[in-house]
């Protein structure tokens, strides 16, 4: 008798500007894996659309959704629900979530071994204020981002995560898909011989 395969969550996270939601999209049309979308209370960026880049919402339609994680930056809260990711998992096997380095502990703690982790780094941090500029964010809202200890938190690799998670270095584009292919290929090979 063929045993199931178990549903997998990547989970990538890392500071703001690190370019999480670039290897998110690069999952999904590369390589088939879907993001599942948070929700939000911050107004949308240039392109942005409600129910393709997040769930925008008000803090009352924030409020009752059933949250795994949530955190609050510059004023405006974060968060993923149970709900868009069982939604999700209907779906496709394996899927993707964008989070803070709190949140990717939280799903951790509750969903195990379903996790596959990818901690989204640069080499030199300093590159992030002009990143964050050229997606659109305002420049009082990137200056506060820069100092806020969420933002330096998410820039080092917690020890809680250090065990499971897989780094890619995005100073490049090319370097971080070379890195992603390789690592993708090695989880083909794994996926093809692992016992579920």
């Amino acid at each position: 008798m063929t045993k199931t395969k178990r549903n997998e969550l990547w989970i990538i996270t890392g500071a703001a500007g690190t370019g999480k939601n670039t290897v998110s999209e690069y999952l999904h049309t590369q390589y088939g894996i879907p993001r599942v979308l948070t929700h939000t209370t911050r107004p949308p960026r240039p392109g942005e659309a409600d129910g393709v880049s997040y769930y925008f919402e008000t803090p009352e339609s924030f409020a009752t959704k059933h949250l795994i994680e949530q955190v609050t930056y510059d004023g405006h809260q974060y968060g993923s629900s149970r709900e868009a990711l069982q939604k999700a998992w209907e779906r496709h096997r394996i899927v993707s979530l964008v989070l803070d380095t709190e949140g990717a502990k939280s799903y951790i703690r509750t969903f195990g071994d379903h996790i596959f982790l990818l901690f989204i780094t640069v080499r030199h941090p300093a590159s992030l204020r002009e990143r964050m500029i050229d997606r659109g964010d305002q420049p009082v809202a990137v200056e506060a981002r820069l100092h806020s200890p969420e933002y330096q938190r998410d820039l080092k690799l917690p020890d809680e995560l250090s065990q499971v998670a897989h780094i890619i270095h995005n100073d490049t584009w090319v370097e971080a898909k070379k890195e992603i292919d390789t690592l993708l290929k090695q989880e083909a090979v794994r996926m093809q011989t692992e016992k579920y």
